[in-house]
């Protein structure tokens, strides 16, 4: 690990990036362009992956296994390491400022990136913006280890074009069982259970199902956890950018443990365990909130949060070259952040899964 802030004893930063730092879905998008109709293929069992981890609770498996689930798809349609490498370089999209919060944030604390996004990926943002890999936890993958036959070949992309012609599969409000949903969603889900469950695993790219251990859902909570123990500290000094279903143990790992949580442009289930809602185009706020957390911790961060103005960045960030910014980036008013309360909860989670597809796209916005 390394990092330029002194580590014992310091604050710790540590974000997601796909949301927080960059625009991508990359799972999404290789897809999209390796398997034919695999935007609407992802699209359905990203879906899936909600239903199973957020509602189903299906032992086992995690919010973000999307990315072992997809697997042996990509493996049908000719993709290696070395494809996945390239298309992910040539198409890193970071969201305004992120090299230079990434740059800011790490001479203030250790600061790491907590992603379920491939290895190949986010050892691309790292050669973009100069963060260290090795302050990284992400999926590994070596899908050039995997032989599949020209029979199994032939059957997976059949599967793949009934899954990407199944209807879009649409979650209940509370539902907390299958039973709550739709029959016509009830018979969706069982065919993907049959899917992924019964006939993948008899295969011999089942092994991928397997073996793949995306870092999602509990796994970044366990890596949040992990740096905190190298480092010596504590989860109280920990602050936490999510924007997704992935990010919800550790959101709740962390403001559960005093430290401090935030969502970056999240959906429902990022908003529901954040502290503070952010929503903006920008990453100069996180630079802002970063900085304050840093120097003065988590209650003068809630109090800029609250006297959210050129007044209140004067009086609590201590960096005049982000106040600077900020008021050369918004003359005409911040963008919106906001203490997450009882009262304004279920606002925040419309305006944000709103302003999240403005910034990141329809489809991927919409994505859990």
């Amino acid at each position: 690990m390394q990092a330029e802030a002194s580590q014992k004893n310091s604050r710790i930063f540590v974000t997601d990036c796909e949301g927080p730092i960059s625009k991508n879905d990359n799972a999404f998008e290789l897809t999209s362009s390796f398997v034919p109709d695999g935007d609407s293929f992802f699209s359905l069992v990203s879906k899936y992956d909600d239903v199973l981890a957020d509602v189903v609770k299906k032992p086992g498996y995690k919010a973000g296994d999307t990315l072992r689930l997809i697997l042996p798809f990509l493996k049908a349609y000719d993709s290696t390491d070395d494809k996945i490498r390239d298309f992910s370089a040539r198409n890193v999209l970071l969201v305004p400022g992120a090299k230079d919060t990434l740059t800011f944030v790490r001479k203030l604390m250790p600061s790491f990136i907590v992603s379920t996004s491939y290895e190949q990926y986010i050892s691309s943002l790292c050669n973009l913006t100069s963060f260290p890999f090795e302050n990284t936890y992400c999926t590994r993958l070596n899908l050039d280890k995997y032989d599949i036959t020209i029979e199994e070949t032939k059957r997976l992309r059949e599967l793949q074009r009934e899954i990407a012609a199944l209807p879009m599969i649409e979650i209940p409000k509370n539902a907390n069982s299958v039973n709550d949903f739709s029959q016509r969603d009830q018979a969706t889900i069982q065919r993907l259970d049959e899917i992924f469950w019964q006939i993948i695993p008899r295969m011999d790219s089942g092994r991928m199902l397997r073996e793949v251990n995306p870092v999602g859902g509990s796994e970044k909570a366990r890596a949040v956890q992990d740096i905190v123990e190298k480092l010596e500290c504590s989860l109280d000094r920990v602050m936490y950018v999510g924007d997704s279903i992935t990010d919800v143990p550790p959101l709740r790992l962390v403001r559960e443990n005093g430290g401090l949580s935030i969502s970056f442009n999240g959906n429902d289930y990022a908003v529901r365990e954040a502290e503070i809602a952010v929503l903006s185009g920008n990453t100069t706020v996180t630079s802002v909130l970063a900085e304050t957390f840093s120097r003065l911790g988590k209650e003068e961060a809630f109090r800029l949060v609250e006297e959210w103005n050129p007044s209140g960045l004067k009086k609590y960030c201590g960096a005049p070259v982000l106040r600077e910014q900020m008021l050369k980036l918004y003359p005409d008013g911040f963008p919106q952040v906001e203490r997450v309360t009882v009262d304004n909860i279920e606002r925040l989670k419309r305006e944000s899964s709103v302003f999240r597809k403005t910034v990141r796209g329809e489809a991927i916005g919409k994505l859990g």
